[in-house]
């Protein structure tokens, strides 16, 4: 399976730099959203099963979720993770923290999270992480990426992801996608009318029928 060219549209139109920034305000919309998504991340490794746990987040910025749990989960060293992220300031930035945390089962790669090829010796995934990824991409791509996401994943494997609620709100055909694909509901939050930000977390049940996709996920819009 080839990789194929980078999707620079992850790179284009937009500063990620200066939106990961926000973080840094503890009152904003995207520290919520971080706030929520470690918890789902910390107890998704608890329900692992024994032994190695393998984390991949996709588009994973400055990897602010994974480098933020793992310190302190009493599973830490159960964990090896595989943050991708094709933004070079982002990358190294996670890289950097993850050294600064003594993380050294975290592995960022400089690559498009695109391309399965470049993180397909990481999977199957214990947990996924798709956060900040489908409301920059098509419906057609968010359909694409949640079907292929049981291969992605081991049975019981859990799937968290998030999608802003403004109309039209597409979390409704996404959670059905997921269903559809094989995967139980855990839980799904829709924040309030500020941020009209949705959360998932889904854990899979079976199975995938079909192998890892040989065409890219997705193309960000912006």
């Amino acid at each position: 399976m080839e990789a194929g060219p980078v999707n620079y549209g992850r790179i284009v139109g937009m500063d990620w730099v200066a939106w990961h920034a926000r973080y840094d305000d503890p009152s904003s919309w995207l520290s919520g959203r971080l706030r929520r998504v470690s918890l789902h991340l910390s107890e998704a490794i608890d329900r692992a099963p024994p032994g190695p746990v393998r984390v991949v987040s996709l588009c994973a910025g400055q990897g602010r979720d994974v480098i933020g749990v793992l310190p302190g989960h009493p599973r830490r060293d159960d964990v090896r993770a595989v943050l991708v992220e094709v933004d070079p300031s982002l990358a190294e930035a996670a890289r950097r923290a993850a050294a600064e945390a003594g993380l050294a089962q975290v592995e960022v790669r400089e690559a498009d999270a695109a391309a399965v090829a470049n993180f397909a010796d990481a999977l199957p995934a214990d947990v996924l992480l798709l956060c900040g990824i489908f409301g920059n991409i098509s419906d057609e791509d968010i359909k694409r990426t949640v079907e292929a996401s049981a291969a992605m994943c081991t049975p019981g494997a859990t799937v968290i992801w998030t999608r802003h609620r403004a109309a039209p709100d597409v979390t409704p055909r996404i959670r059905a996608w997921f269903t559809a694909s094989g995967f139980d509901e855990l839980a799904f939050a829709a924040t309030g009318p500020d941020t009209l930000m949705g959360l998932g977390a889904n854990r899979l049940r079976r199975a995938a029928t079909a192998g890892l996709p040989d065409r890219p996920l997705f193309t960000f819009r912006r």
